[in-house]
């Protein structure tokens, strides 16, 4: 597993778009709670892309399941056709800098067994700041042919969760006063999965939105008690900045699964216990 395998860098980016089998991109600029990114996707975006909207496209309908559930996944291969996606061509997803968005894309279609996709790092922010161009207006690909095949990625639910803090590591991704439960500004309670660590996916990267090194990365989560061949789970609010972590830890090359429903759906349920305080128990 290598860094190059999941994330790519604005100058190789470049020179790909300008090669024999340019990658398919797409545009998934996303806020939390903010307005629908389309109208400044169709401002400028990078030449080609086209939009995804996370919220209809990469999620469920909000409820039981969380905030950000996983789509059905015929759903979500009905966008990515739409989207051009097919699965012989490589695909590259970027956002507008914070890479969650990106990041939940990726792993929806790793998933779903898509064989090549990366995320441009320092998304959309790093590619204005060097200089590339951008287009505006819409863009409609021709029809992809991408058909889902979900369990090439491993995926949690709240009771695995829960084994996964006891017998291996488990990190949580948010901010760290949401984990202490000092602030929770989303969901009914405050706090941590009881044996969770707290990680948040701003460590993962430097001051201009990019991943630190692998080398850097593994330093990160090595201090976590995270090393290859750790059993690791990853859960965030809702499963989209999760799926930034184990975007991160797989350019450490240390592979991970994801507690989707995340602390929306493990909070709905007042049984479920809660911890808080900077102690993960």
């Amino acid at each position: 597993m290598t860094e190059k395998s999941v994330i790519v860098s604005v100058p190789a980016l470049g020179d790909e778009l300008t090669g024999s089998r340019p990658p398919v991109l797409l545009d998934v600029r996303w806020q939390l709670g903010g307005p629908d990114q389309r109208p400044a996707y169709e401002a400028g975006h990078l030449p080609g892309a086209v939009y995804v909207d996370l919220d209809r496209e990469l999620a469920g309908p909000p409820g039981a399941g969380g905030r950000h559930p996983l789509p059905d996944p015929e759903a979500f291969g009905a966008a990515m056709r739409r989207a051009g996606v097919s699965a012989d061509l490589p695909v590259v997803v970027y956002d507008g800098g914070q890479g969650w968005a990106a990041a939940r894309a990726w792993w929806l279609l790793r998933w779903t067994g898509h064989p090549d996709v990366r995320v441009l790092d320092g998304g959309l922010a790093a590619w204005t700041a060097a200089g590339g161009a951008v287009t505006a207006g819409r863009v409609t690909p021709d029809e992809g042919d991408f058909k889902p095949t979900p369990g090439a990625r491993g995926v949690l639910d709240a009771d695995a969760a829960a084994v996964r803090a006891r017998e291996g590591v488990l990190l949580d991704a948010r901010a760290g006063e949401r984990y202490r439960g000092e602030v929770e500004p989303i969901d009914p309670v405050g706090g941590h999965i009881p044996g969770a660590l707290s990680a948040p996916t701003t460590e993962n990267v430097g001051a201009d939105g990019r991943f630190l090194p692998a080398e850097e990365l593994r330093a990160r989560f090595g201090a976590l008690g995270v090393s290859e061949g750790t059993a690791v789970g990853v859960y965030c609010g809702s499963g989209v900045s999760g799926a930034h972590e184990v975007l991160a830890l797989e350019v450490a090359g240390i592979e991970s699964d994801l507690y989707a429903g995340s602390w929306s759906h493990w909070s709905s349920d007042p049984a479920r216990p809660v911890a808080t305080g900077p102690d993960p128990q």
